[in-house]
C-alpha cells in the first residue's frame, strides 16, 4: 500500500494557545507560535520511500490503531467462510467489539451456514468524507464464548449501539489471526499481526473526527484551501482541496488539480487527545497561515512536499 512519504526532522512539541471556538476568527490580533513541521525530501511521489518507525509514529497513527478505530467506528461487516458444500459464502453482519477490538456478530438460526470454530472472515469498510473507503479484514475463527461477564458487556453496547436487545445465545465472536489493512479501493494492503492489533488503542478523535472534517469542508472550506497553500508545496495549480480526515497526529487533505487528485498528510505541531485541541490546533494553524498569506510574518517552516497520487 503506497503511503505519504516524509524525510523527518524532530517534531515541534510546543504548547499551542487554547482557542476552542468555532468559527475561526480572522482579526490581526493572533497568538504567535513556532510550528516545525516534518521535512520532507520529494516534491511528488507515486512511490514514496517508507518511512522509519520512528517517523511513522510521528507523523500518523500505526495500522493497527487505524484498523481499531474502523472497527469502533463501523456497524456493519461482511463475514464470509466454506460452507459444507464446499463454497465460499458471505453475509453482511452488524456488530459490536470488545475491550481487545474482537467483533461479535449476532447470527440467529436464518444463518445456520455458518459453524463456530471454523475459519472465518470479517471485513469492514468506513467512508472518510465521502472520498475515502478506509477497510480492514480480519481472519480468524468463529466461536461461542461461555464468559457470561463478557456477554454480558457485549450485550450492554449492542444496546447503547442499534438501540434494541440482543439474545445472548445468539452472539458469536471472531479471534483475530491477522488483519489485512487497506487505505481505500484500488490500494494495495498491509497485514497487521494479532498482538499489535489487540495491543492498539483507537483513536481518541475518532467519535467527532467526522463532524470536525464535515464543518472544515462546508463551513470553513477557505480555511482548508489555506492550509493547504500554505503548509503544502503543491508546485501545481491547485483547483479545490477537501479535509477527509483528522486523528490524534494530524489530518489527511486530497488535493485537486485539473484531472488529478493527490493525497497529503499535513501533522499536527503536537499530538491532540480531545475535541478542544483540534479545534485549537485548527486555530493555531489557520491564524498562522493568514498571517503567512497576508505577509504580516515570514514564512519559517519547511512545507510539506510530498504528495501521493490518488488518479
Amino acid at each position: 500500500m503506497l503511503s505519504t512519504s516524509f524525510s523527518l526532522s524532530a517534531t515541534s512539541r510546543l504548547p499551542l494557545p487554547t482557542i476552542p471556538k468555532f468559527p475561526l476568527p480572522t482579526s490581526t490580533t493572533f497568538s504567535r507560535f513556532s510550528l516545525h513541521l516534518p521535512r520532507c525530501s520529494l516534491c511528488i511521489a507515486t512511490e514514496p520511500s517508507p518511512l522509519t518507525e520512528e517517523e511513522e509514529r510521528q507523523v500518523k497513527p500505526s495500522l493497527a490503531e487505524v484498523s481499531r478505530t474502523i472497527m469502533e467506528l463501523a456497524s456493519v461487516g461482511t463475514l464470509s467462510t466454506t460452507v459444507d458444500d464446499g463454497w465460499p459464502l458471505g453475509i453482511g453482519a452488524r456488530f459490536v467489539v470488545d475491550a481487545q477490538g474482537l467483533p461479535a456478530l449476532c447470527l440467529n438460526d436464518s444463518d445456520r451456514f455458518f459453524q463456530a470454530c471454523g475459519k472465518s472472515s470479517f471485513h469492514v469498510g468506513f467512508e472518510q468524507s465521502g472520498l475515502r473507503n478506509a477497510q480492514c479484514t480480519i481472519l480468524g475463527s468463529l466461536n461461542k464464548t461461555e464468559d457470561e461477564l463478557l456477554l454480558k458487556r457485549l450485550c450492554m453496547k449492542w444496546e447503547r449501539k442499534f438501540g434494541e436487545e440482543v439474545d445472548k445465545d445468539f452472539l458469536y465472536v471472531i479471534s483475530v489471526e491477522r488483519v489485512l489493512q487497506v487505505e481505500n479501493f484500488n490500494e494495495g494492503g498491509l497485514w497487521v499481526n494479532s498482538l499489535e492489533y489487540i495491543n492498539a488503542e483507537p483513536d481518541p478523535l475518532r467519535n467527532f473526527a467526522a463532524k470536525i472534517v464535515n464543518e472544515m469542508n462546508s463551513v470553513h472550506s477557505e480555511e482548508v484551501r489555506r492550509l493547504c497553500n500554505i503548509y503544502v508545496d503543491t508546485e501545481f495549480q491547485v483547483r479545490d482541496t477537501k479535509m477527509i480526515w483528522v486523528d490524534r497526529l494530524g489530518f489527511d487533505l486530497y488535493v485537486f488539480s485539473g484531472d488529478s487528485v493527490f493525497a497529503v498528510r499535513i501533522p499536527f505541531p503536537s499530538e491532540v487527545t480531545d475535541e478542544n485541541g483540534v479545534k485549537s490546533s485548527f486555530n493555531s494553524m489557520s491564524h498562522l497561515a493568514w498571517e503567512i498569506e497576508k505577509n504580516y510574518i515570514a514564512l519559517e517552516f519547511e512545507k510539506v512536499k510530498t504528495l501521493k497520487k490518488i488518479r
